[in-house]
């Protein structure tokens, strides 16, 4: 029986045969050129557009178990594909496809003195599990990323999105067999028994890493169970400062933006930094442009000051990612405040200024220790696609290996290539 629709019945069976697999696929695609990596995607992007009603009708399933367990809305929005989402997935297919292949270039080449010439060429990690919730098009965005990268991967969806998951690899396993190259470079884990992501963190022989996307008990989970190394993710709360030098209009438009363009993303904004200096001129066109938007407001005792409408703000607002139209503001003395503010509480994830002094912008960029720092630019920036990069397997808040989002250079590591001539070490 395939292992994609193998019932849930024994996790340790599951994920032994998952592994089994993604080995023997790997020696292919670790050799595979570019050629055959990119037909295989740009197959897959014509699949996912000409299947759009497969797609749909799978997570319309997941919409209406969502709903009848009571999730939130800004959590359905997670889950919710569409005909512009599942357009997005392609197109992001398409982009991945336009990017150069980083497997193989060199990165650096020195010879020593006695004749050894060292190379430094990137290669593919290997073999990658990404654990993740909600969000199905991640499925699309990972299964490409990794494909391209000579990278297979093991995605082990959340319970919320497994139809809509499992219709979007059944196309990219489809298009890897219509491009030459094995289905399993691309797999779902078959079961929502949460008893298979435990086997996965503990699958040292075949995984060398793990991607977790999701919310804090996931990536707490992940962190301390996996033997397996780790790219996470934590918490997105990104914060938008407004500088007593900003434009009013600018940090009005950009911190609506930045907040309810999409709450249910990493980068949308959770906290308003306000300098006190700016605190008259400033904060309520900024805020009534976000009660205008529906936007709860919870703010400490300046805030609330001039703010009739604003709730008042804890502490625990201040390290909270809502995910939903809620922002907390917080007063401070000038940018060394804010910085001060986004060290004590921030996720060191996505961070923005908004002033026309290009003096405090450097201090706020060069001081401000997060995986992106922005200037005049809403946080909702903070996308793979937007980078350049086609997608993302994930916004990285590490410190190794990579930071911000990870897309294919990330998925790389290198070899050293040595060549001599019959040297000897004397």
């Amino acid at each position: 029986m395939n292992v994609q629709t193998k019932p849930a019945e024994d996790a340790v069976a599951i994920v032994a045969e998952l592994g089994r697999r993604a080995k023997a696929a790997a020696i292919a695609l670790r050799n595979a050129g570019t050629e055959a990596k990119n037909r295989a995607l740009a197959e897959a992007a014509r699949l996912i557009r000409g299947e759009r009603a497969v797609i749909l009708a799978a997570n319309a399933r997941d919409i209406a178990a969502a709903q009848a367990a009571g999730m939130t809305a800004a959590l359905q929005d997670r889950l919710l594909l569409d005909d512009s989402r599942i357009e997005g997935m392609a197109r992001g297919l398409d982009d991945i496809v336009a990017l150069p292949d980083p497997v193989g270039v060199k990165i650096e080449e020195w010879t020593r003195p006695n004749g050894l010439v060292i190379s430094r060429v990137r290669v593919p990690i290997g073999i990658i599990g990404v654990i993740y919730e909600a969000r199905p098009n991640v499925t699309a965005d990972a299964g490409a990323l990794c494909v391209k990268s000579g990278n297979v991967v093991v995605l082990r969806g959340g319970s919320d999105s497994f139809h809509s998951s499992r219709a979007i690899v059944d196309l990219l396993r489809r298009a890897l067999a219509t491009a030459g190259l094995p289905e399993d470079c691309v797999q779902l884990v078959p079961t929502t028994d949460r008893a298979a992501v435990g086997e996965m963190l503990r699958a040292m022989d075949w995984l060398d890493l793990i991607v977790p996307r999701g919310g804090r008990s996931l990536i707490d989970r992940v962190t301390e169970e996996s033997r397996v190394p780790v790219l996470r993710h934590y918490d997105g709360i990104c914060h938008v400062y407004v500088d007593r030098d900003a434009d009013v209009a600018m940090a009005r438009d950009l911190v609506a933006n930045a907040k309810m363009r999409r709450v249910s993303v990493c980068g949308a904004a959770e906290t308003l930094l306000i300098d006190r200096a700016a605190l008259d001129t400033h904060l309520m066109p900024v805020l009534a442009k976000l009660h205008a938007l529906g936007c709860e407001v919870r703010g400490d005792a300046e805030v609330q000051k001039r703010d009739p409408e604003a709730l008042a703000a804890t502490e625990k607002d201040w390290r909270t990612e809502y995910l939903a139209p809620v922002i907390s503001v917080a007063t401070v003395d000038g940018v060394e405040g804010a910085i001060r503010h986004i060290a004590s509480f921030g996720s060191q994830h996505t961070e923005t200024i908004v002033t026309n002094n290009g003096a405090t912008a450097e201090r706020f960029l060069g001081e401000v220790d997060s995986a992106i720092v922005m200037h005049n630019a809403s946080t909702q920036f903070a996308d793979g696609a937007e980078f350049g990069l086609g997608a993302e397997i994930g916004i990285s808040t590490n410190r190794m290996h990579a930071r911000g989002p990870v897309g294919l250079v990330e998925l790389t590591t290198y070899k050293n290539v040595v060549r001599g001539k019959g040297t000897l070490r004397p």
